[in-house]
């Protein structure tokens, strides 16, 4: 899949479109979630054109890909959750339904959250 340089995410990089932001360095910016689905839901997206999970891991350099990873836990840290703990998901591809196509880590905490998935049956 191609990357689309006008997703929501990318215009969010390029100062087009606000956001509340939480962390920023050379390898990632992280921001609020518009819609969160816990009392702490951040969004933490790579500044680079990387569709998913996938075409991050075949395509950044290993310092770009360390960079990120330690912009998702400075994030957690600064919004205080290493104590209580978090949860980090990132959905990779259409049977994920990852609904923007620039990766992205969501960061949720707050509350208990359970189970990660419910069982099948």
């Amino acid at each position: 899949m191609a990357y689309d340089p006008n997703n929501i995410f990318a215009r969010i990089l390029r100062g087009e479109i606000p956001c509340k932001q939480v962390y920023e360095d050379d390898y990632a910016l992280a921001f609020h979630d518009i819609n969160p689905l816990a009392p702490t839901h951040v969004l933490v997206i790579p500044k680079g054109p990387y569709v998913n999970l996938d075409d991050l891991t075949a395509t950044a350099s290993p310092d770009f890909l360390g960079g990120f990873l330690k912009a998702i836990g400075e994030t957690a840290r600064q919004l205080g959750l290493s104590e209580s703990g978090y949860r980090i998901l990132a959905n990779n591809g259409r049977d994920a339904n990852q609904e923007v196509m620039h990766f992205h880590v969501h960061i949720f905490a707050g509350r208990p959250l359970g189970p990660m998935l419910k069982r099948a049956g």
